[in-house]
């Protein structure tokens, strides 16, 4: 199958336009105004305290929580959230510009892992079963996992189930890939291997928008980091920058709070 190939260029138009998000649940104002840009085939990497917002953000680009204001731009579609209801046709057109990979890996048990990866594909899009598994089983290759076409879930490890995951959401070949926390349900010792196979999307070309508390893992690979407290983007900026050198008293205490030294 076709994947990015290419880093960022300056003068890329944004893959991702998000303007004046807010979300609040019953009194409690979770985003307050959000506003940023993905440019793409780059990484962004949104970090901060439990509670920060983080995570709404991630699932109102797919919609799977309808912000209560503000624009959400993705490709060629936008919705406005606040010029009224927003119909079900206009957020499914949002939802399927991209693919989401969660805390847990959600796989189904009673399918293989290549049956796992085709579903969507076969029964959401309607394509061709042989093209389908085709696809499915270079991404495999590509997460590391073509051995594992034929196992179930419960034959795998976590680390493994998350990684078809990571297969199962670019299966539908989306433009954006949105992870949240992808590591948090892992044992350490398996944090790693879905964390490189993230670094390889991410040098393929492959547009990221990530929730993270690996620190290294968004100084090596985001080309923006951005840090959220209290439902605002209190910093953003270049790994380098926000991660080493934080201009907010509040990045540099939530910093010193989480980290050994870079």
């Amino acid at each position: 199958m076709s994947t990015p190939s290419s880093r960022p260029s300056d003068d890329a138009a944004p893959l991702v336009s998000v303007r004046g998000l807010r979300k609040a649940f019953g009194d409690h104002e979770v985003l307050t105004s959000i506003d940023f840009e993905v440019a793409p085939g780059s990484v962004t990497v949104l970090i901060g305290p439990s509670g920060s917002g983080k995570t709404t953000v991630l699932r109102s680009l797919n919609v799977l929580e309808t912000p209560d204001a503000g624009t959400i731009r993705i490709g060629d579609v936008e919705v406005d959230f606040g010029a009224g209801p927003v119909t079900t046709k206009r957020a499914a057109d949002l939802r399927a510009q991209s693919g989401m990979v969660f805390q847990a890996h959600n796989l189904f048990p009673h399918l293989t892992v290549l049956e796992n990866v085709t579903s969507g594909p076969v029964l959401v899009q309607r394509r061709p079963r042989a093209e389908a598994e085709a696809d499915a089983r270079d991404l495999l290759t590509l997460v590391g996992l073509a051995d594992k076409a034929d196992a179930y879930p419960y034959q795998l490890s976590g680390g493994q189930q998350q990684r078809v995951g990571i297969a199962r959401a670019l299966a539908i070949k989306p433009q954006l890939m949105l992870f949240d926390e992808p590591t948090s349900a892992l044992d350490p010792e398996l944090v790693g291997e879905v964390l490189e196979a993230m670094k390889n999307l991410a040098a393929q070309g492959w547009t990221m928008v990530v929730v993270t508390h690996e620190m290294r893992f968004a100084k090596q690979v985001a080309d923006q980091v951005l840090f959220m407290d209290g439902g605002v983007i209190v910093e953003r900026g270049a790994p380098a920058d926000v991660l080493t050198n934080p201009r907010s008293p509040r990045t540099r205490q939530f910093l010193h709070r989480i980290l050994d030294p870079l």
